[in-house]
């Protein structure tokens, strides 16, 4: 009974050494299979990408061919009259006349007539300083001269007595009724007065002048316009000295700045290595950066005959063809410089079109 047991138990038993040799086999076996997934999956990826990337190589050279031949084809349009060989520049607008009024004596701003933006005319007044003094001054010298005046006429008088004196002496001297020695004193007498009638008409003349000059310092108190044009900046203010020179503290130099807005053109810079491609009156289209898409016609007035040794620049003069209100001092603006050959060309096109037209 003990023996069948124990050969029971040992049916039941689990052989080691057996299950040793069979688990390694059985762990690889997926790990493998798994691996040989892989490989295969990399490869088949590996083939579809190599496709991919050789498939446009072949087809790329098409597009670039018509891109290319595409942007040969408006090439041609640099040629056109308006462009082509233009010399372009910048500058700025500039006024040939612009002044700031000021004083030509020292004195207190009393009243400012102008503000910015105020157009005046040639000779109005803008300002007027303290004219207390002067106005002092010009009376009493008017004075002077009016006593002057007086004096001349006195003496006048009393030459035209001591003349008609000595002439009735002379001829009472003639007829022996009269002595030598009444015609000397009648012709002295005659003689200071003249002397006298002189020096009261040189002290008159005196006093006329000193009256014209009182009334010129008197007229200095009210500053005018130079020109006509706009008034672009006001400085003094009711209240402020003003002189023509600087003399330190608060004292200013000028009343206003003023531009005539008719003697406005443009300056700019032109490099020296192509300034032969510039000449006097030659067409220039102009563009402010302000109205970038509006161009102005202008032409050349002049080459200032000087360079700039630093900058390598010459200086060129521009006007414009028209006047317009929107154009200002001081505005940036870029030219560009047309050469002889195409207005030439425009010409010989407008004068084709009359001829076509009349024919």
């Amino acid at each position: 009974m003990s023996e069948d047991k124990s050969k029971l138990l040992r049916s039941l038993t689990i052989d080691r050494s057996t299950d040793k040799v069979e688990r390694p086999g059985r762990r690889w076996l997926p790990l493998a299979a798994a691996a040989a997934i892989c490989v295969v999956g990399f490869a088949a990826f590996a083939a579809y990408e190599l496709g991919r990337q050789d498939t446009p190589k072949e087809t790329a050279p098409q597009p670039a061919a018509q891109k290319q031949t595409v942007q040969l084809q408006p090439q041609p349009a640099p040629t056109s009259d308006k462009t082509a060989g233009s010399l372009a520049a910048s500058g700025y607008v500039v006024a040939r006349r612009k002044a700031t009024v000021a004083a030509e004596i020292t004195g207190k701003v009393v009243e400012v007539f102008i503000d910015e933006g105020m157009t005046v005319t040639e000779g109005q007044i803008v300002a007027r300083l303290d004219s207390v003094l002067a106005e002092k001054d010009f009376e009493l010298a008017r004075s002077r001269v009016e006593t002057a005046d007086a004096a001349v006429a006195a003496i006048t008088a009393d030459l035209e007595d001591a003349t008609r004196i000595m002439t009735r002496i002379q001829t009472l001297s003639q007829k022996n009724f009269a002595t030598e020695a009444d015609l000397t004193k009648a012709q002295a007498r005659v003689g200071v007065l003249s002397a006298q009638l002189r020096q009261a008409q040189s002290q008159f003349e005196t006093a006329k002048i000193d009256a014209k000059r009182s009334g010129s310092l008197l007229d200095k108190h009210q500053i005018r316009a130079p020109f006509g044009g706009v008034v672009i900046d006001r400085s003094a203010q009711p209240g402020e000295m003003i002189s023509p020179m600087s003399v330190g503290g608060f004292t200013r130099t000028g009343i206003c700045t003023i531009v005539d807005m008719d003697s406005i053109e443009i300056e700019v810079d032109v490099n020296e290595a192509f300034i032969g491609r510039v000449s006097p009156g030659g067409p220039v289209n102009a563009v402010l950066d302000a109205y970038p898409d509006w161009t102005i016609p202008a032409s050349v007035i002049a080459i200032v005959p000087t360079a700039n040794r630093e900058k390598a620049t010459v200086k060129v003069r521009i006007r414009f063809d028209k006047k317009d209100p929107r154009i200002l001092p001081d505005m940036a603006v870029k030219v560009n410089f047309l050469q002889a050959k195409q207005n030439g060309k425009a010409n010989d096109r407008a004068n084709g079109a009359k001829e076509a037209a009349a024919n």
